[in-house]
């Protein structure tokens, strides 16, 4: 396992829910959506990246998460489903120009998203990463 692969997926996981947090705030929903989405995505390839498994397309990181994360139940199958979900809403908001997004429903995005996130962290502290590695993510060198 590349660990420091692992920890800037899981950086980024963090910085996107960070933005997707202030959007809300900002009354931005749907760019809000599309940052949550994005939470999601890359704290999906940090997991499987503990099992040096990359994808490099969105859906592949879906199928793959489904085949290496949930078919060996190492994660619940209701996270697969929130991963799916947040995909659809993305591809809503960013290309649906008709598709509104209401507050309550950014909210409800951003709070999914967290806990898909606190869900990821479990996992990777299971897996042998520290609370130190995972609050200071990758370094920025």
């Amino acid at each position: 396992m590349n660990r420091d692969l692992v920890l800037a997926e899981w950086a980024r996981a963090k910085q996107s829910l960070r933005a997707a947090e202030i959007l809300v705030r900002e009354e931005c929903f749907e760019d809000a959506v599309s940052r949550a989405y994005y939470a999601t995505l890359h704290a999906a390839k940090a997991a499987l990246l503990v099992h040096d498994v990359a994808a490099d397309s969105h859906r592949a990181v879906k199928r793959l998460f489904g085949l290496h994360l949930i078919r060996t139940s190492r994660i619940e199958s209701t996270w697969s489903e929130h991963l799916s979900e947040s995909l659809d809403d993305r591809l809503s908001a960013d290309y649906d120009s008709e598709a509104l997004v209401s507050g309550e429903d950014a909210q409800h995005e951003s709070r999914r998203t967290r806990a898909f996130l606190n869900r990821i962290r479990r996992y990777l502290l299971d897996n042998g990463f520290t609370p130190k590695e995972l609050r200071a993510g990758a370094s920025r060198e």
